[in-house]
């Protein structure tokens, strides 16, 4: 489920469709923050994970 969400974050950033990869965004971090509260991976894990894939959403949109 969680790897799933980040798939689909990432093949939007590379199909270049910023607005589906904030959505995809939207949706992939209450699941990190879940994951990471249970303890199934680290919280910095997680935070990580969230840094990453807004910088690339952010580059996306200024090169747009």
């Amino acid at each position: 489920m969680l790897r799933t969400a980040v798939k689909r974050v990432l093949a939007a950033i590379r199909a270049g469709d910023a607005d589906t990869a904030g959505t995809s965004y939207r949706a992939a971090v209450p699941l990190l923050d879940r994951m990471a509260a249970r303890g199934l991976i680290h919280k910095n894990t997680a935070s990580r994970h969230k840094s990453r894939l807004n910088k690339r959403i952010h580059a996306l949109r200024q090169a747009a």
